[in-house]
């Protein structure tokens, strides 16, 4: 075992900003489709190494810089794929949007490894501080002799930083600049039962403790299998609970729901000669109206109509519905400003919202939600008057920016034939991947609605935004139902399971009964107070095993 992991040592630190770059793109593999979460693990160990053994602070944010390049070209490779379905950019422009979007997203890792590699350098310590760092002497082989206790305690201590900094910076990724919170690290965990842990700690903490995952394996291969014990035992008992922990079981009285999916590609949505074929395939999933209630779940932006403003299309919906159903549909809501360039007085297109509509048996309007989280480039043209000049647009259709509404909130469904009141709260498509930003927490819904459209994204992004559903439901203790065009739609429990699902590129339903909610569990109370509070251990841990005894 250590000739290889000498070889492996020698190798990075021959070509530590290749190592670098090829570690981070082999941990993208890490989320879904492929779900390798044991390679991610295992290059976050590389790149512990590389940052262990990083010269100076230029060193220690480059190598972390070029991981986060080499992890966000591959795992953000679907953008591209949304290029080609607008024709006012060239559609080759969506490889170059990748690699831009990546350069800029890579600072995020390179300031949590710069961050850690700075504060073990700077926190005080006893005689054995320093002695693990590289020195002008050669580099000692790390793998070809044991480490003394002063270097596995400033390498605990190294980790342990950079698992608090990858935390505070995976949030300041998801904030700053309105935000870019995809694929978080934690979401590569998913797959093993250690993901319940969102449950506490949030989906910013899961990437703390990929990090210290990471470390654990790490120091195995160094054959320090007591501090890798000492990290991995507890990670396998959360393992264990989550893999223990079902939602609880849907009752027989629960409301009864169901997912549209018709399958309309991105290319052919906007088309006025299929409009009517669509609506028959919305209508045909629909199902005919039956005894019992149900709750009826279409796609974002499914009809071509202003909902508000249209008598005619409610009318046409609400002959979709039986006594006490209710449809949730996706549409647009827009607004009109004096035009003054207009010598008859007329008005012309000022915003729109991307809206979720709540469609009555009687042609009304019971409630409406407004996409608040809007997505740059994509619903709305940022700095429009230098961008537009130089011939970029937005990708959905349109001359019109989007306008966001006021946040999360929860919409009152009636009581109705024997369904108890609920309340639903809603996430507009790219909204459901913030977390901690999703309901409102004074008026907990009993479920989150999530209306998409990811047919733009090839066969990475409905994936990987479906993996993202599922830890806010994890988060907060409540049932999530999502309703794309073209997969994934899905029905998913309290506990983040997928109880159903409807995969790419096919139509049809998914009917079942609403899963419950569980109580708010410590997440859902805190929000991102939580992972802080982690962050705050995290680094008392860390002063307090440097300044241990020797």
């Amino acid at each position: 075992m250590r000739a290889p992991f000498a070889a492996l040592i020698a190798a990075f630190s021959a070509r530590p900003k290749l190592a670098a770059l090829l570690a981070g793109l082999l941990s993208a593999t890490g989320f879904a489709p492929l779900d390798l979460w044991p390679v991610t693990l295992a290059c976050l160990a590389a790149l512990i190494i590389l940052i262990e053994r990083a010269p100076d602070r230029r060193a220690a944010f480059t190598r972390g810089w070029l991981f986060g390049v080499g992890h966000f070209t591959l795992g953000l490779n679907w953008i591209a794929h949304a290029f080609t379905f607008q024709d006012s950019m060239p559609h080759w422009f969506g490889y170059g949007a990748v690699v831009l979007l990546s350069l800029y997203l890579a600072v995020y890792p390179g300031l949590a490894t710069l961050g850690a590699w700075w504060l073990n350098h700077k926190l005080p310590s006893r005689k054995h501080w320093g002695e693990a760092r590289d020195s002008g002497q050669g580099q000692r082989d790390l793998a070809a002799q044991p480490p003394s206790r002063g270097e596995v305690r400033t390498s605990a201590t190294f980790t342990i930083l950079l698992a608090a900094t990858w935390l505070a910076t995976e949030y300041l990724r998801a904030t700053l600049f309105t935000g870019f919170a995809w694929n978080p690290l934690g979401a590569t965990l998913l797959p093993t039962g250690i993901a319940i842990t969102a449950t506490l700690i949030g989906t910013y903490g899961l990437g703390a403790l990929t990090i210290l995952a990471a470390a654990a394996l790490r120091l195995a291969l160094r054959r320090q299998f007591r501090p890798a014990a000492t990290i991995a035992a507890p990670l396998a008992a959360l393992a264990l609970w989550g893999l223990l922990s079902p939602a609880p079981a849907t009752p027989p009285g629960a409301p009864r729901i169901r997912v549209v999916q018709p399958n309309i590609g991105q290319d052919e949505k906007y088309s006025p000669q299929l409009e009517e074929a669509h609506f028959r395939t919305l209508a045909a999933l629909s199902g005919t109206p039956r005894p019992a209630p149900r709750l009826i779940f279409w796609p974002e932006a499914a009809i071509p109509a202003y909902l508000d403003m249209e008598p005619d299309w409610r009318a046409r919906l609400a002959g979709l519905l039986g006594p006490g159903d209710l449809l949730m549909t996706g549409a647009t809501k827009v607004y009109f400003k004096p035009d003054p360039d207009s010598p008859m007085g007329e008005s012309k297109l000022a915003g729109a919202n991307n809206s979720l509509f709540i469609v009555t048996p009687d042609a009304r309007l019971l409630g409406r939600y407004d996409k608040a989280h809007l997505v740059p480039y994509g619903e709305y043209l940022p700095m429009r008057s230098l961008l537009q000049p130089l011939g970029l647009s937005r990708l959905v259709p349109g001359d019109a920016d989007f306008w966001p509404g006021p946040g999360p909130q929860s919409l009152p469904l009636p009581a109705t034939l024997g369904r108890p009141e609920l309340k639903m709260g809603v996430q507009i498509c790219y909204e459901i991947i913030f977390s901690g930003h999703v309901i409102d927490a004074a008026n907990r819904p009993a479920f989150l609605f999530n209306p998409s459209n990811d047919a733009w994204f090839g066969s990475w992004g409905p994936v990987q935004h479906l993996a993202q559903a599922r830890l806010r439901a994890i988060e907060e203790g409540i049932p999530i139902i999502r309703s794309t065009p073209t997969g994934v739609s899905a029905i998913i429990d309290a506990r983040g399971h997928v109880v159903h699902a409807l995969g790419l590129n096919r139509a049809g339903f998914l009917d079942s009964g609403l899963p419950p909610a569980l109580s708010p569990p410590l997440f859902a109370r805190l929000g991102n107070w939580a992972p802080g509070l982690l962050m705050l251990i995290l680094l008392g841990a860390a002063i307090a095993i440097r300044r241990g005894k020797s």
